[in-house]
């Protein structure tokens, strides 16, 4: 007589005598409990992401209200270079006009020092436009241009050719490859 297998294990001993409904219904409670396990995971994954993107977007937006504070720092003091170079001509200036303002000595010699001053700022300020890439236009005897010149008159001329330049009330600068500032002329009209 072949004998029955007994075990110590109730477990065991319930799957031995679970019906085919009840194996279904256990099977089906384990897949339910591994499913929640696993939304549950998939929803901390999802929230981590959520909250790393979030840090994400205010990190560029904190770096974007940087930027933006810094370009108007930079605009706000863009001309301090030129400024602090126009500052030592105006003490140029100011020596010039205290040399021409002492009452004792030759009038000549404070005529010399106040054109000297002046002079030297003059150097000063050309040498200053150099830097910043602004350079003079040269018109007097040239071709009448509009793009860089505005004509205030018109005179009879020998010496000059019609619709040249005569002379200049102000002259023109270029600013790299832009007019800064049109040529104030007066433009030939040919022989009286």
């Amino acid at each position: 007589m072949p004998e029955d297998k007994k075990t110590n294990d109730p477990a065991e001993e319930q799957e031995l005598t679970e019906t085919p409904e009840e194996e279904s219904v256990r099977e089906e409670n384990n897949t339910d409990t591994e499913e929640e396990v696993s939304i549950e995971s998939l929803q901390e994954e999802l929230e981590e992401t959520r909250s790393q993107m979030l840090r994400v977007a205010a990190d560029a937006d904190n770096f974007k209200k940087r930027m933006e504070r810094d370009k108007q720092k930079m605009l706000k003091y863009a001309g301090e270079n030129i400024l602090r170079d126009v500052l030592t001509s105006v003490d140029n200036l100011d020596r010039a006009l205290e040399q021409g303002g002492i009452t004792e000595g030759d009038p000549m010699e404070k005529l010399e020092a106040l054109l000297a001053g002046v002079d030297l700022t003059k150097k000063g300020l050309d040498s200053m436009l150099e830097r910043f890439d602004v350079t003079p236009l040269e018109s007097i005897g040239k071709p009448f241009n509009p793009d860089e010149m505005d004509a205030l008159t018109m005179e009879a001329s020998d010496e000059v050719d019609e619709n040249h330049v005569l002379r200049e009330f102000a002259r023109g600068y270029m600013f790299k490859d832009r007019v800064l500032r049109h040529a104030q002329v007066v433009v030939s009209s040919g022989p009286a």
